[in-house]
């Protein structure tokens, strides 16, 4: 049976706390690219050859939810989901889960809207979501209230 998530596994470092030793806010943020690169490399690496040409994915709306303190070398598990896909843009849900003892805590929960772009000499225009993004994406889509994944433009270009 196949998850319901795209998971990347990630220890916390020192650098990534305050001197009171629990995670700083931007790392949540940082730890969601982490899982979306990797994602790319794993399930649609053409689309890391469009990034090194002209396609841009633009990060235009992200959020987190902070539920718990994380600590130095905590393990967590950043699980991200697709909510929504339209012609031009991508919004990804993540959990983030600490593990520990064999037991799992959500510490946060995120979200990213992702804009698809073209770079035509300096000017970015949206852009189709890749296809094979798109379809791999797919295979993680969870329907939520209020941003059901369809194939419509969600009211925005």
């Amino acid at each position: 049976m196949r998850k319901q998530y795209f998971e990347y596994r990630h220890v916390v470092g020192f650098d990534e706390t305050n001197l009171l030793g629990t995670v700083y806010h931007v790392n949540y943020i940082r730890w969601q690219g982490q899982c979306r690169e990797m994602f790319l490399l794993e399930h649609a690496p053409d689309v890391l050859d469009e990034l090194n040409g002209d396609l841009v994915l633009r990060c235009v709306e992200s959020e987190a939810e902070l539920l718990a303190d994380v600590s130095a070398f905590d393990e967590v598990a950043i699980r991200m989901r697709l909510e929504e896909l339209t012609l031009t843009q991508i919004r990804v849900a993540f959990d983030v889960v600490r593990m520990r003892e064999g037991r799992e805590e959500v510490v946060a929960r995120s979200r990213q809207r992702v804009m698809c772009l073209r770079d035509v000499g300096g000017d970015t225009t949206p852009t189709e979501v890749p296809p094979q993004l798109g379809s791999a994406l797919e295979a993680y889509a969870v329907a939520s209230v209020g941003h059901p994944v369809g194939s419509g433009t969600g009211g925005r270009a």
